[in-house]
């Protein structure tokens, strides 16, 4: 069996149990210490990844390098992750995965807008299902869940998808993982130079003033006990680090292609694994949304596909002429 399957088997895992794993320590700590701690660790252990992939591409850091991933750490880690770590807080740990996996989707519009990347009529089709399975899955009618959580976790996946589009450039000179060490060890520091911000008398009480008293006096070494050390660890350790190190590793094992399919099923495993470990309820209608979305990627990967299909004959009629 290809070693690259075990890593996307992996990855998968990794991330489909993070909104689970996040939910059981959220009341613990404030969300920017949170967030800044499990990036900054993941960055750390990302480094022997980071700097393989840079001699893979014959690449070094630079000073211009490293504003780049401040840049991309700022909006892809310090807001989009805030957010979600925040609307975790007030919505379902499986609502908030499945709507965070319509990210994908919302790539392919930034980087029409962005890159003017090549949109096919799947790609928009693609778009109007997830948009009819995010409204199913939050059903406004009938739904009891906080509206300030959904779209919180709505504008963390709209930011997110810009990340990954404005660190495509960066991705293809540095490397995937490399991009993704440095842009978490820089938002790192932008999140602690934040939280020190946050203890100047003005400041906090500023923040206090405008009705966002978690963002003001934020703890560094707060909420630490001996009963969710471990979860913490394994969202430092196994979700972050090891979810994008076997992400990575696992599309140079084996594509770009397969390693789109831990997004094929996060969002039918994320809610499976918050029904079992958090007792949640898994309605008809997220079901259904759920089925749309993985509709939606299938229908969103089909010009990947036919260019593959498309590009073979060359690339075996290549190598039988190069064999002669």
């Amino acid at each position: 069996m290809n070693r690259g399957y075990i890593f996307i088997f992996l990855a998968t895992v990794f991330f489909s149990s993070m909104e689970v794993a996040l939910k059981t320590v959220a009341s613990d700590f404030n969300p920017m210490q949170l967030t800044c701690t499990r990036f900054l660790i993941g960055g750390l252990l990302l480094i022997p990844f980071a700097l393989r992939g840079l001699r893979q591409h014959g690449a070094t850091v630079t000073l211009a390098a490293w504003k780049g991933f401040a840049g991309l750490g700022f909006v892809g880690l310090v807001v989009s992750m805030m957010l979600y770590q925040v609307s975790i807080l007030y919505a379902p740990a499986s609502v908030v995965s499945v709507l965070f996996s319509c990210n994908p989707v919302l790539v392919l519009g930034f980087a029409y807008l962005i890159l003017r990347a090549d949109i096919r009529p799947q790609h928009i089709t693609a778009l109007v299902l997830e948009v009819v399975a995010a409204v199913i899955i939050i059903d406004p009618l009938h739904t009891s869940a906080d509206p300030v959580g959904i779209v919180l976790v709505l504008l963390s996946a709209a930011t997110f998808a810009l990340y990954a589009v404005l660190g495509k450039k960066q991705c293809a000179q540095y490397s995937g993982v490399a991009v993704t060490c440095f842009s978490c060890l820089a938002a790192s520091a932008e999140m602690i130079a934040l939280m020190l911000i946050s203890h100047i008398g003005p400041v906090a009480d500023a923040l206090q003033a405008a009705g966002a008293p978690m963002f003001a006096n934020m703890p560094f070494f707060s909420g630490y006990t001996s009963h969710n050390i471990l979860n913490f660890l394994y969202i430092c350790v196994f979700v972050t680090a090891g979810g994008y190190a076997c992400y990575f590793m696992g599309m140079e094992a084996t594509s770009a292609m397969q390693g789109s399919l831990v997004f094929f099923f996060k969002p039918v495993l994320a809610p499976i694994l918050a029904m079992i470990v958090l007792g949640e309820k898994i309605p008809a209608n997220m079901w259904c949304g759920i089925a749309l979305m993985l509709v939606a990627s299938v229908i969103s990967m089909i010009p990947t596909w036919e260019a593959l299909i498309a590009a073979r004959p060359f690339v075996v009629s290549h190598l039988l002429h190069r064999r002669h």
